[in-house]
C-alpha cells in the first residue's frame, strides 16, 4: 500500500501541473526587464501612465527580475500600447437617472521580447481587460471614482500580463 500511494505521488509530482501564474517558462537568460511608457492610440492619457507602473510592480512581487529603467540594460522588454478605451454607464438610479455605475473596457497590445536575440517570448495583439466601478447618486457624497477605476484597471491588467507571460500562453 505505501508502494502504490509513493508512486502515485511521484507520478502527480512529475506530471506537470503548477498553480497558475507561478511558473517561469521564461528563458533562464533573462534577469533584467525593461517596460517603456506605452503607446496611445486612445483620448485617455493617463491609462499609459498606469500600466508600465502597475505591470513593474506586479514583475517585483511574483518574479525574481528585476526591472530597469534602459531598454539597452534589460535582457528583455515589455512594450504595449493601448488600443482603446471604452467607458460607459451601465447602471442607472431609477429615480433620478443618473449613472451608479460605470464599466471600462480597455484594449491593449503586449509585447515582450528578449533584446539579445529579438525574439519575441510573447504578445497578445488584442488583451481585453474590463472593471466596473459605481458612481454616487448623492451630489453631495458624489466622489469621482474615474482615477480609482484607472488604477484597479491596471493592476488587473497587470496581473492578466504577468500571468499569461509567465505560463506562456
Amino acid at each position: 500500500m505505501r508502494i502504490a500511494a509513493a508512486a502515485l505521488a511521484a507520478l502527480l509530482a512529475s506530471c506537470g501541473y503548477h498553480v497558475a501564474g507561478h511558473s517561469d517558462l521564461l528563458p533562464k537568460t533573462i534577469h533584467t526587464v525593461c517596460i517603456p511608457a506605452f503607446q496611445n492610440a486612445t483620448i485617455r492619457y493617463k491609462m499609459t501612465d498606469h500600466l508600465p507602473e502597475a505591470i513593474s510592480r506586479e514583475l517585483i512581487a511574483r518574479t525574481h527580475y528585476k526591472i530597469v529603467a534602459n531598454p539597452s540594460d534589460a535582457d528583455a522588454v515589455l512594450n504595449g500600447t493601448v488600443l482603446n478605451y471604452f467607458s460607459g454607464a451601465t447602471i442607472a438610479d431609477p429615480t433620478t437617472g443618473r449613472a451608479t455605475a460605470v464599466d471600462v473596457h480597455l484594449i491593449l497590445k503586449i509585447t515582450f521580447t528578449e533584446r539579445a536575440t529579438g525574439k519575441v517570448l510573447f504578445t497578445r495583439p488584442s488583451m481585453d481587460v474590463r472593471e466596473r466601478y459605481e458612481v454616487a447618486v448623492d451630489q453631495l457624497t458624489y466622489l469621482d471614482e474615474s482615477d480609482l477605476a484607472l488604477d484597479r484597471i491596471a493592476r488587473q491588467a497587470a496581473g492578466t500580463i504577468v500571468t499569461a507571460i509567465l505560463d506562456n500562453f
